[in-house]
């Protein structure tokens, strides 16, 4: 009986020290806060969604998706993916579940699709078999048109509406004067019905040498999306170059200016198009220059920090922080930059069923952690 009860102590002493070596503590305006690893050894992970168990669909750049337990154990591989072009900045990108699935069991992905011309964003969505060991029955709803060379500025994230219909983010594929061509998919958010068709309130359906599928333009690389939780508005925020990231709220048929205005400089130093305002183009709620090099973000809306109800969570890969946003209305009234001493690129950034903030680090070891109140 003794040897059981030291037995059992001496388990739950090594699992106390294993959680406390895999922890930080970091301070914020009001909390202490302790961030935990959750799950390691991921290859460049991108996007992240929580199955209705806690459990985690993890996106890895280079093609993988895999589910990841609330323990942090891997599942395999998911077989029945879509081919990917995992190169530069494009892969395996978002993944993002059906507001249904609990009765359909549709997951969604967003990726960099090869193909005639080179490359270029797509989505794709499939069944997720019970075991979360592949998808079925894999179908293309969207390919952004025309494809083209080069690695840079695929978007892109996939937000679902209110009414059930879905966003995706496109960035200009580096192409910035090509942007505001309205013939072509380039820097815009897309607004399609879930199963790929154009709904029929679309700013530009019937409209001539319009795309039916654009919900707004003008966009650089938008890889952060989420909707408010009281307006239900999508927010997004986009890179900027050397400076000008930005938080737009996108209504449709706007145009946010890319790249005839912004905020910041290009890399070179040089001015960007005509300045900061034209007549028809959008301001930002809110922008950064120098950049922070944004991705991912989350309105945050549980109990387990009270005080940072409402906020807006937005990842740095450059700065390699945390950022809080807070907000009256759509106005941006402070910034509290966090987890500075954490040296890891922030790709993506989620609350958790629990009411914990999840982020994913960027890196050939990226992380699943977890920021709990201390």
């Amino acid at each position: 009986m003794v040897v059981v009860q030291r037995s059992a102590f001496t388990l739950l002493l090594l699992l106390l020290l294993s959680v406390a070596a895999t922890a930080q503590t970091f301070d914020s305006r009001h909390y202490k806060l302790r961030v935990v690893t959750v799950a390691e050894g991921l290859e460049s992970p991108w996007g992240l969604a929580f199955l209705p168990d806690g459990s985690m669909l993890v996106s890895e750049r280079d093609g993988p998706v895999r589910a990841v337990g609330r323990d942090g154990t891997f599942g395999p591989r998911l077989e029945g993916l879509p081919r990917v072009e995992a190169s530069g900045q494009g892969g395996m990108l978002d993944v993002a579940l059906h507001p249904d699935f609990a009765g359909n069991r549709l997951v969604y992905l967003s990726y960099a699709e090869p193909g005639s011309g080179g490359a270029g964003t797509a989505v794709a969505r499939g069944r997720l078999d019970a075991a979360a060991t592949r998808l079925d029955d894999l179908q293309v709803i969207f390919r952004q048109h025309p494809k083209s060379r080069g690695g840079r500025h695929f978007g892109s994230r996939l937000v679902f509406a209110r009414d059930g219909s879905l966003f995706i983010t496109i960035g200009e594929r580096g192409e910035r004067q090509r942007t505001q061509d309205f013939t072509i998919n380039r820097g815009q958010v897309i607004r399609l019905h879930d199963d790929g068709r154009v709904p029929a309130d679309n700013p530009f359906v019937g409209v001539a040498g319009r795309r039916a599928e654009v919900w707004s333009y003008g966009h650089r690389n938008p890889q952060g999306a989420a909707l408010h939780p009281e307006s239900g508005k999508l927010w997004l925020h986009e890179h900027g170059a050397a400076g000008g990231d930005e938080v737009n709220v996108p209504l449709a048929g706007r145009n946010y200016g890319w790249p005839v205005i912004a905020y910041g400089r290009h890399y070179s130093g040089g001015r960007i198009g005509v300045g900061t305002e034209a007549e028809g183009m959008e301001q930002p709620v809110y922008y950064w220059d120098p950049s922070i090099a944004p991705s991912g973000m989350a309105f945050y809306t549980g109990d387990k920090f009270p005080r940072w109800r409402g906020s807006l969570l937005v990842g740095a890969l450059k700065n390699r922080l945390l950022a809080r946003l807070s907000l009256d209305g759509e106005h941006v009234v402070a910034e509290e930059r966090l987890l500075g001493g954490l040296g890891e690129r922030i790709r993506d950034v989620r609350q958790g069923p629990d009411g914990f903030v999840y982020l994913l680090t960027d890196s050939d070891e990226g992380r699943i952690l977890r920021v709990e109140p201390r």
